[in-house]
């Protein structure tokens, strides 16, 4: 079939496009370096022509509140249209674990205006909620560090390895729609402050860990099972230290 992964050259989704070539099917990037904008509606028509399933993996090149919100609607109003003049029979969208439950993050209210958009618009679809990606470790801490301490909550976190998060999108694609959310995780349930100072440890980061009930990840506080995928989940199968030694 033929698929069209928006944010196809991405980290999801350009190991998702290799996957789907893989076994077979006709896997097309779209993104702005292929000439497709879906903010601006550019190219989407032409890239959208003869698809069976579009997959968007595409993610807002900023996080502050606004902008955030802005890309999301704006981005998967003009894509959902755009299927549905071209006759796609599936969307499937990558999500995150928590969307819905955590309205204080602007990010995640983004998400779920995101997926609000998905279910109302009459196109056969799947979101595929997933946990946070071992690659983006960095990225949180130093969003959580404040002052040069590292300011993180003693709660429930279960990341993976980015090829098992485009391993379950593939399969949510050429899998019948589930009109629903699924959710995917890590294989590991560890706790975020214990995980991501000892991550840091392996690299020489000395920044000092402060542990608070109250610290905010990404604008909002955290409950001990806010991060983490609900019972029926799909996890993954690579480890931390797997995805460590294949990485270095």
């Amino acid at each position: 079939m033929k698929v069209v992964v928006i944010g196809g050259t991405g980290l999801i989704g350009s190991k998702l496009i290799e996957k789907l070539s893989a076994h077979g099917h006709d896997a097309v990037p779209a993104a702005p370096q292929t000439g497709v904008n879906t903010l601006t509606g550019e190219g989407l028509a032409d890239a959208l022509a003869g698809a069976d399933v579009v997959v968007d993996v595409s993610n807002s090149p900023s996080f502050a509140d606004d902008d955030v919100m802005r890309f999301f609607v704006t981005s998967t109003s003009n894509l959902l249209e755009a299927e549905q003049a071209a006759g796609v029979k599936h969307h499937v969208a990558l999500s995150v674990v928590g969307t819905g439950s955590l309205p204080e993050s602007g990010y995640l209210r983004a998400k779920a205006a995101q997926e609000d958009l998905i279910k109302q618009s009459g196109v056969p679809y799947s979101i595929v909620r997933a946990t946070q990606f071992f690659e983006f470790t960095k990225a949180i801490a130093d969003a959580s560090t404040i002052d040069g301490k590292l300011h993180l909550a003693p709660v429930h976190y279960q990341p993976m390895a980015s090829d098992d998060v485009a391993s379950a999108v593939g399969r949510a694609a050429v899998g019948a729609p589930l009109n629903g959310v699924k959710e995917i995780g890590g294989p590991e349930k560890v706790r975020m402050d214990q995980f991501i100072a000892a991550v840091l440890a392996q690299t020489d980061d000395t920044r000092n860990l402060v542990v608070d009930e109250h610290a905010r990840y990404f604008g909002t506080e955290l409950a001990n099972e806010s991060l983490v995928p609900g019972p029926g989940a799909e996890l993954g199968s690579i480890s931390y230290e797997v995805w460590a030694k294949q990485s270095a």
